[in-house]
């Protein structure tokens, strides 16, 4: 087997399991304000949260590349701390963040608009804060959803091709991922070794998206 495989399939696997954690904060409270809060401009953050499921992931990679560019305004100040993110791991994160987020976003908002009410308003008449109502009633109720939510996002994270390449390009054993390694693999014509990274993305995606499925099924 080609060594190469090895490092693109466990970079691409850790990568997505970090971006994974790092959306996992705020799809939950985006996914919460969504469900319950009603405020100005709730229409606009569903609407901005939801873009890149719709926008070409071109397009959203050279968003990020324009926002975190030398020139542009974060990369900007991001050069000024020493940091650099374009054509990095970071940046493959990066990518997949954006790209996972919506589909957390939305099933977390699915749970949280599923978990009855009903026990929340007991357990605020006995005193309890909403910050103990959210995190002993509304979060364990919807659990299973959040998880099933993270899931989902994982298995975005780990095909994202798109915004990948255009943000942190394909550079072997830097910024290589699956799909990434599957499209360059093609193009050189290693169809064997581009099968085998395709046969490694279909079953670790077909796994997590089978569990997300148990876990929104009803109990």
């Amino acid at each position: 087997m080609n060594p190469e495989i090895l490092q693109i399939a466990t970079f691409t696997t850790l990568a997505a399991l970090i971006a994974t954690a790092v959306m996992l904060i705020p799809g939950v409270a985006i996914g919460w304000l969504l469900a319950r809060a009603n405020f100005r401009g709730k229409a606009l953050l569903e609407t901005a949260v939801s873009l890149p499921l719709v926008m070409p992931p071109v397009a959203t990679g050279l968003l990020l590349l324009w926002l975190l560019g030398r020139r542009g305004p974060l990369g900007f100040l991001l050069e000024l701390l020493g940091v650099e993110v374009v054509f990095t791991p970071g940046a493959v994160v990066i990518a997949m963040v954006v790209m996972g987020l919506p589909l957390l976003v939305r099933t977390a908002r699915s749970g949280f608009e599923q978990a009855t009410k009903r026990y929340e308003q007991i357990a605020e008449t006995l005193g309890a804060g909403p910050w103990r109502v959210f995190t002993t009633i509304t979060l364990p109720l919807a659990f299973r959803t959040i998880l099933a939510g993270a899931l989902l996002g994982f298995s975005r994270a780990l095909g994202e091709f798109g915004a990948t390449i255009v943000i942190a390009g394909s550079i072997p054993g830097h910024t290589r991922t699956l799909a990434l390694g599957i499209y360059s693999f093609a193009e050189m014509g290693q169809n064997q070794d581009a099968a085998i990274l395709l046969f490694i993305s279909i079953a670790i995606a077909f796994t997590a998206v089978l569990v997300s499925n148990q876990l929104t099924r009803e109990p």
